[in-house]
């Protein structure tokens, strides 16, 4: 229970990595802030799964894409918990569009989920923990798509490597009030947004095949390297991204 008494807010938090997220923070002892936009029964089960650890948790609807909506996120974690000392920037969506295909509004909404809501979710944590007084812990969730092109994907692929200057440049900014700010690089992960090729056999062989360890991962794979980076033993940690990937980005080209 190396995270007990701690708090964390887990945005896009009721479905896919996020929800193994909650569940694994839980599990340690964190208190957690469940973010969600839709899914409220899916939010409220973990939240039940959460309580049944021992740990305490609540759900909040906020669209992420709105800094109000994160500044609740925040003042739930601290009205309710009385502190906030992990803050997971895990939403993201994306529209499988081109650069010639994109539209300003699809545009718009893949910057505005996945990149301006991790930058003003680091903000506003950033400004909590400074209030407290004792630090704490920014966990970006990326992609392997912050170094690696993937063509046909690309607003997905600005977004996240937005995210990783994010990282390195607010670890700089923030080192000196002792919050640490690091990035998290899922691969293939067997979640609802790669659903389709889950559902296909063909596609899911080439994958696999492309994957140096041979097939996708689970969610709860990624959730493990984000408990880590919560907690203790990575207190010297800062301003890194850490691939969870089984070796993807090292051995085929974009996919």
């Amino acid at each position: 229970m190396e995270l007990q008494g701690r708090t964390a807010i887990v945005t896009g938090g009721n479905s896919g990595i996020g929800a193994a997220i909650v569940a694994e923070l839980g599990a340690r002892g964190a208190n957690v802030v469940i973010d969600y936009v839709t899914g409220a029964p899916a939010a409220d089960a973990l939240e039940a799964q959460v309580e049944g650890t021992g740990a305490q948790a609540i759900t909040v609807e906020a669209d992420v894409s709105k800094v109000a909506d994160l500044q609740r996120l925040v003042d739930s974690a601290l009205q309710r918990f009385g502190r906030l000392d992990v803050m997971v920037n895990n939403a993201g969506i994306e529209t499988r569009t081109s650069v010639l295909d994109t539209t300003e509004d699809q545009y718009d909404r893949v910057l505005a989920v996945n990149l301006k809501s991790a930058f003003f979710g680091t903000q506003l944590a950033a400004k909590a923990m400074i209030a407290s007084g004792a630090g704490g812990v920014v966990i970006n969730v990326s992609s392997v798509h912050e170094d690696w092109p993937m063509p046909g994907n690309t607003p997905y692929c600005l977004s996240k490597g937005g995210m990783r200057m994010l990282t390195r440049t607010a670890a700089q900014e923030l080192g000196p009030h002792r919050i640490r700010v690091v990035g998290v690089g899922p691969g293939a992960i067997a979640t609802p947004i790669n659903a389709a090729t889950l559902a296909n056999p063909d596609e899911l062989r080439i994958l696999d095949a492309a994957i140096p360890l041979g097939r996708m991962a689970r969610p709860e794979e990624v959730a493990h390297v984000v408990a880590f980076l919560a907690g203790d033993g990575a207190d010297y940690v800062t301003g890194s991204t850490f691939f969870v990937d089984g070796g993807l980005m090292h051995s085929s080209p974009g996919l």
